[in-house]
């Protein structure tokens, strides 16, 4: 499964984009702060897409995705 990080997001993870095993346990949340920790702090402004499918952070991790987007709030168009 890929993870794509976007904007502030991308900033507090330290990549931009990476491969991890789907088979996750835990919230959406959970599983992102226990991949990267430094998450943390932005992951209550952030929406969630599996595949294009918004997510809400204590949703269970969606482990049939091919792709979860992590985006912070944006500004502007």
């Amino acid at each position: 499964m890929q993870i794509r990080w976007f904007a502030g997001a991308a900033q507090a993870a330290g990549v931009t984009q990476e491969e991890v095993d789907a088979a996750q346990q835990g919230s959406v949340s959970q599983v992102l702060v226990g991949l990267r920790p430094g998450v943390a702090h932005v992951l209550p402004r952030c929406s969630f897409l599996a595949d294009g499918r918004s997510l809400a952070a204590d949703d269970p991790w969606p482990d049939q995705a091919a792709v979860v987007d992590v985006l912070p709030p944006f500004t502007g168009g």
